[in-house]
């Protein structure tokens, strides 16, 4: 029997800068893409609630990736590309995204 690939978990922090152009640049077109990839949004907030340490943002997500293989090739691919790079240089001015594999 062939080993089941573990779930991988993409943890967001970002502090959008404006949330109306986010949505409308970046979230409406990334969607589609993270669905095509076999990826859920699981968890998904403005308001957050920080119990320990700080948190920056105005942004917090848990996705839910098929494996740690499709969470790095989806962040590395051709579709995510122009937007990942929208996020970082024009729509957020901090944030974080780390990968953890589940269980």
């Amino acid at each position: 029997m062939a080993d089941t690939p573990k779930p991988a978990y993409g943890l967001v922090q970002i502090n959008i800068k404006n949330p109306e152009e986010f949505m409308e640049r970046y979230a409406q077109h990334v969607f589609p893409i993270l669905a095509a990839w076999g990826v859920e949004m699981i968890a998904g907030s403005m308001t957050p609630v920080t119990k320990e340490g700080t948190f920056s943002g105005n942004w917090a997500a848990v996705l839910q990736f098929p494996s740690m293989e499709v969470a790095e090739a989806w962040y590395a691919s051709a579709d995510y590309e122009p937007f990942r790079d929208l996020r970082i240089n024009e729509l957020t001015d901090s944030g974080s995204l780390v990968f953890v594999e589940g269980r």
